[in-house]
C-alpha cells in the first residue's frame, strides 16, 4: 500500500499509539482523519500533520459515530485505510474486579470498534477497495494476568478481524490485526482499576518498550507489505506473539470458502 494521497482514519489519535500513527502517515502523505474525545489534544496532533480533518467523539456514541462517518467519507470522497486504534486497558486482579469494569472495557475496546467498522465497510465493498487496521495487544493473543477484560476484549477483536477478512477479501478490502506488545505510552496509567477507575502510575514494561514512533512505523510497513497479522513486541512478548501467529494457508484457505459461494450457499439454506 502505498500511503501518499490516501485518506486514513484513525481512532484514539490524541495520544500514544494513534497520534504516532497519525504523525507518521501524514510523513508518507497521507491526509488524516483524527478522532478522539479531547478536541484540544487532536489539534496538537494536526499540528504536526498537514492537512487534517478533526472529528472528536466518544467512540460509544453511536449517533456521533454515524455522523462523523458521513463526514470523513465526503471529506475526500473516501476513506482508504481505517485503524481502529481507541481503547483503554487494565491492571486489576480478575478475583476483585467489579463486572462494570468487563462491560465498559469490552465496550470500548470491542464493540466501539465494531461500530466504527462496520460504518465503513459498505462504503470500502462498494468502491472494491480499502483497508481496515485493528490494534489488539499481544494480550490479545495470549492471556495476561491482571487483564482479563482487556485480553477479552482484544480477543474479541482480533476474531471480529479474521471473520471480516474472510468476508471482504473478494471485495477487494483488506484487513489488518496488529498485535503491540510493550509500547511507552499512557496505557498503563490510564488502565482501569478493580473499581474502575485510572490507575494513575505507568510501569516499568511499558516505560521500558518500544516508542511509540517506532512501533507506528513498523505497523504502517507491515500493512504496506499486505501483512495480516502484524506483531509488533520485543524479547519474550514477541515470542508469545509469534507462537501463537495464524498461519497465512488458514487465512488463505477461509477466504477460498468465501470465494466459492460459501455465504451464499448458508443464506439459501
Amino acid at each position: 500500500m502505498d500511503y501518499s494521497g490516501k485518506v486514513a482514519w484513525i481512532t484514539g489519535a490524541s495520544s500514544g499509539i494513534g497520534a504516532a500513527l497519525a504523525r507518521e502517515l501524514a510523513a508518507r502523505g497521507s491526509h488524516l482523519v483524527l478522532s478522539g474525545r479531547d478536541e484540544a489534544r487532536l489539534a496538537e496532533v494536526a499540528e504536526d500533520c498537514g492537512e487534517t480533518l478533526i472529528l472528536a467523539f466518544d467512540v460509544r456514541d453511536e449517533a456521533a459515530l454515524a455522523e462523523a462517518t458521513a463526514k470523513a467519507i465526503v471529506w475526500k470522497g473516501g476513506v482508504d485505510l481505517a485503524i481502529a486504534n481507541a481503547g483503554i486497558s487494565q491492571r486489576s486482579r480478575a478475583l476483585k474486579t467489579a463486572m462494570q469494569v468487563y462491560r465498559d472495557i469490552i465496550e470500548v475496546d470491542l464493540v466501539a470498534q465494531i461500530a466504527f467498522t462496520q460504518g465503513l465497510i459498505g462504503h470500502m465493498a462498494e468502491r472494491g477497495s480499502g483497508a481496515l487496521a485493528f490494534i489488539s495487544s499481544v494480550a490479545g493473543k495470549v492471556g495476561v494476568p491482571m487483564r482479563t477484560a482487556y485480553s477479552a476484549a482484544k480477543f474479541g477483536l482480533a476474531g471480529y478481524a479474521d471473520a471480516l477478512r474472510a468476508e471482504l477479501t473478494v471485495n477487494g478490502v483488506s484487513v489488518h490485526t496488529i498485535y503491540p506488545g510493550s509500547v511507552q505510552t499512557n496505557v498503563s496509567k490510564n488502565a482501569l482499576t478493580a473499581e474502575g477507575s485510572p490507575r494513575g502510575k505507568s510501569d516499568a514494561a511499558i516505560d521500558n518498550g518500544i516508542p511509540a514512533d517506532t512501533a507506528a512505523r513498523a505497523m504502517l510497513d507491515g500493512i504496506a507489505r499486505g501483512e495480516r497479522e502484524i506483531i509488533v513486541a520485543e524479547g519474550v512478548e514477541l515470542a508469545m506473539g509469534e507462537a501463537r501467529r495464524t498461519p497465512d494457508t488458514l487465512f488463505d484457505q477461509i477466504a477460498g470458502m468465501v470465494a466459492k459461494g460459501y455465504m451464499d450457499k448458508l443464506e439459501q439454506q
